[in-house]
């Protein structure tokens, strides 16, 4: 029974273990690596493309002709004393059958299938730039994303090390404590501190925790992968933004921005369908070719016709006049756009100077001196040089110091994605 108990336990622990180790599961990434997963694997992505394929099917729908239609009818399943004799249809039989069979073709007029065919190629380009616009909206949510899991990690690490820090202290006032050499106040105050740090700590992981969900959500990893993301690319290269042409940007953003494209498609197809829509004032034409049986002049009787609506009434009016107003809408409101898309950069641009002159008024090696001095102020304290709340006063300084420089680097980042988002293009 002991050896029995022994070898469940041992299973029990091996898959406690295995279900541990599946749960952390660590995949280590840089932004570029986890962008290029995100442009894989992303299900959302996959899906939206599919429109394209749509959109090109109604193309190769708008291509083809009608079908033509074969009526056959009048056809006698027997006869009465009044029947006419015929030839027969085969040898004997057939004398008093009759048969009327019509084949028809539709003729579109006025070049409706050439106009029709190209709406349809419009809306495939329409396709394609909202999915540029599907992209680029992804984009930017996974982007912050990743810059917010890298500030989380930063500011994680800084607090598990003052922890650590404050830790070795509590240890060493403990036995103070314990020896009656040190007040239980001051051995108080520092562990309040310690589980300030830990409050802290809990908190990131909570945020760590969601954003790990967002993004394996965007990249399709397992549930059980946990994200460990590089330093790369959370300070971007900054060098040129002062030297980017404003006029250059804000041409290229009206251009070359999905949605405004989306815009100027839209009036393309309008412009389309207003043409098509005046053409569908033409009547179709209807060709058809008959043969009749025993019911006319002839006996065999072959014959050619046509049919076709005559417009007295109904010549389109209405939707020609609803596609004409479409258009005049659409460049009403692709000049509201362009205005919107200039300001949106302007104000994007600026945003990123001011971010940048902050970043920039901190000194390079201010973040290296203010570590040396908090290591300074520690080695004081414990030598009694420095009292304690001097030292926990200058700590928390030391904290809220590297939550601002945490800050103006996650703002430089975010401010210069939003640049690339409102702007429509990678900026370097």
């Amino acid at each position: 029974m002991k050896r029995l108990l022994l070898t469940l336990l041992v299973i029990v622990s091996h898959k406690s273990v295995a279900q541990i180790t599946a749960i952390n599961d660590t995949i280590v990434l840089s932004r570029t690596q986890a962008e290029a997963l995100f442009l894989e694997k992303n299900i959302s992505l996959i899906s939206e493309k599919l429109n394209i394929d749509i959109a090109d099917a109604q193309v190769i729908q708008a291509k083809l002709w009608p079908n033509p239609t074969l009526t056959v009818g009048e056809i006698n399943l027997w006869n009465n004393a009044t029947a006419q004799q015929l030839p027969p249809l085969w040898g004997n039989f057939g004398k008093t059958s009759q048969v009327n069979a019509e084949l028809e073709q539709l003729v579109q007029t006025a070049g409706k299938r050439k106009k029709l065919i190209e709406m349809e190629k419009v809306g495939v380009d329409i396709a394609k730039e909202y999915f540029k616009t599907f992209l680029r909206n992804l984009k930017i949510e996974f982007r912050s994303n990743l810059t917010e899991l890298q500030y989380n990690q930063a500011q994680e690490a800084i607090y598990k090390k003052q922890l650590s820090s404050m830790q070795t202290l509590l240890k060493a006032y403990g036995n103070q404590v314990k020896q009656g050499n040190v007040g239980k106040g001051e051995y108080f105050r520092l562990k309040a501190t310690e589980l300030q740090f830990l409050k802290e700590i809990a908190d990131l992981q909570k945020e760590n925790n969601s954003l790990q969900k967002e993004l394996k959500v965007l990249m399709n990893l397992p549930p059980t992968n946990y994200i460990k993301l590089t330093d790369e690319g959370f300070v971007p290269d900054n060098k040129n933004i002062e030297n980017i042409n404003l006029g250059n940007l804000m041409a290229s953003a009206v251009e070359n921005r999905p949605d405004m494209k989306v815009l100027k498609l839209g009036n393309e197809y309008n412009d389309n369908k207003y043409k098509y829509e005046k053409a569908m004032r033409t009547p179709d034409v209807t060709l058809g070719v008959s043969y009749d049986r025993g019911a006319s002049l002839m006996n065999d009787f072959v014959g050619v016709g046509f049919s076709l609506d005559l417009p007295f009434f109904n010549r389109n009016q209405g939707n020609i006049k609803a596609a004409k107003l479409a258009f005049d809408q659409g460049k009403l409101l692709a000049e509201e756009k362009t205005i919107s898309i200039q300001s949106e950069v302007l104000q994007s641009y600026e945003d990123l100077l001011v971010t940048k002159k902050l970043y920039d008024s901190v000194e390079a090696d201010y973040e290296g001196d203010l570590d040396k001095l908090l290591e300074a102020y520690r080695k004081n304290f414990l030598q009694k040089n420095t009292s304690m709340l001097e030292y926990l006063d200058f700590v928390d300084a030391y904290l809220d110091n590297k939550t601002i420089l945490l800050n103006s680097k996650m703002d430089l980042n975010k401010n210069l994605e939003e640049l690339r988002y409102i702007s429509g293009q990678e900026i370097n």
